[in-house]
């Protein structure tokens, strides 16, 4: 199979989406592949095809006749040696700390709300550090998709690490789902895959775009109809949204001179069907002096071993129903055959009676419990485990 761009002078010049194109070659039996040079070590990370490199149409014709070689694989550089950004950087914010760790615990969607400068995006910046590390099947997919959107780097292709995804708040529709002309390239949403995409200034972005994000966020993929066909993209990622409480957002909220009416149409921009997908939602609050003079939190590398001890508890406990996280077990497993204490349903079901919360939200509400019982190292979660999971869901709407 060959593969390549060639030029009017009979350069073979690298092209979009080379990884997948060898995934498929080697998944229908071809026995080699030829790609542009500046294609092979991203061709090199598949096993099982022989790949050879080009530089020009010549070299292949005299490798053909066989009067001459192409470059053979190449060694693949999977390291990708980039400096994680330290929980302990973040000055005060404890509870806000507290929920980033257990958003990587459970894969659950969190939203941090508060003045600018806070830390908002400090924290975002320090969640994919605190997830696993993909797997080999995790990276080959995450590498193919950003081979598609021709993002890969040449020195070190494949992606080994969760991504993190920030597109600016002005971005489009077809921006953070895909789109384009021809066949539709992938957008933030898919380029966020298995990692954290994070929306800055959410409350700043146009209606349709937050709106498109909620079929991502039920069913994992995005699906984009165009001339050429229909191209599927994964979109399995954990959404991060950072918003300021109001248009004027002044370091101190207590300055604020916007009138209530433009508060609310402000945030009102967030939807109640999405906002009911964010599991953890946190009021931040400005740190004071005394902050500064405690002791730094704990490091990226110590929470990271608590969230892995975690994820391995739940991963475990759901593997029989064919999922590995809290954030996606079905509510019916949760409610049906995983109950928990009566008395620990007891605030759930109060609130449920009251309209406090849908039934949609008693289910996610209990996955985060789960979440904070594999914290603590807890067979099942319990009553303060219960009301902790509430006050997140419950806390950015001020009940």
């Amino acid at each position: 199979m060959l593969l390549g761009e060639l030029a009017l002078d009979g350069r073979v010049r690298p092209v979009r989406g080379v990884l997948p194109a060898v995934l498929a070659a080697k998944r229908d039996g071809w026995p080699a592949v030829v790609v542009p040079t500046g294609n092979l070590a991203e061709a090199a990370l598949v096993d099982g095809i022989e790949v050879f490199g080009a530089h020009t149409l010549r070299q292949v014709q005299a490798w053909l006749e066989g009067s001459g070689g192409l470059q053979p694989r190449v060694k693949v550089d999977v390291g990708d040696g980039a400096a994680v950004p330290d929980l302990a950087d973040v000055v005060g914010q404890l509870q806000a700390r507290f929920a980033v760790e257990v958003a990587a615990a459970g894969a659950h969607h969190l939203m941090l709300s508060g003045p600018p400068g806070i830390g908002k995006t400090m924290l975002a910046q320090r969640l994919p550090g605190l997830l696993p590390a993909l797997t080999e099947e995790e990276s080959l997919e995450v590498t193919a998709i950003h081979s598609v959107a021709g993002l890969l780097s040449a020195a070190t292709p494949l992606i080994t690490r969760p991504p993190f995804v920030a597109p600016h708040h002005t971005s489009s529709v077809a921006a953070l789902v895909g789109g384009g002309s021809g066949l539709a390239r992938p957008g933030a949403v898919s380029r966020a895959h298995r990692g954290v995409l994070f929306l800055d200034e959410c409350a700043e972005i146009g209606i349709r775009a937050m709106e498109a994000l909620r079929t991502p966020l039920e069913d994992g993929e995005v699906r984009l109809a165009r001339r050429d066909g229909v191209a599927v993209y994964p979109a399995r990622f954990q959404l991060v949204l950072a918003a300021n409480p109001c248009p004027c957002a002044p370091a101190d909220p207590r300055d604020c001179v916007c009138p209530p009416a433009a508060k609310r149409r402000y945030l009102g921009k967030l939807s109640g069907p999405l906002l009911d997908r964010v599991d953890l939602r946190v009021r931040m609050h400005p740190v004071r002096t005394a902050a500064l003079a405690t002791e730094a939190g704990e490091s990226t590398h110590v929470v990271c071993e608590r969230v892995a001890r975690a994820r391995i508890a739940a991963a475990d406990r759901w593997r029989p129903h064919g999922v590995l996280t809290n954030a996606e077990v079905p509510g019916s497993v949760l409610r049906q055959r995983y109950r928990i204490a009566r008395e620990a349903m007891d605030p759930l079901r109060k609130a449920l009676d009251r309209g406090v919360l849908s039934i949609r939200g008693v289910d996610r509400t209990l996955r985060v419990a789960w979440s904070l019982a594999d914290l603590a190292g807890l067979t099942q979660p319990g009553i303060e485990e219960v009301k902790t999971a509430m006050g997140f869901r419950l806390m950015a709407a001020g009940r």
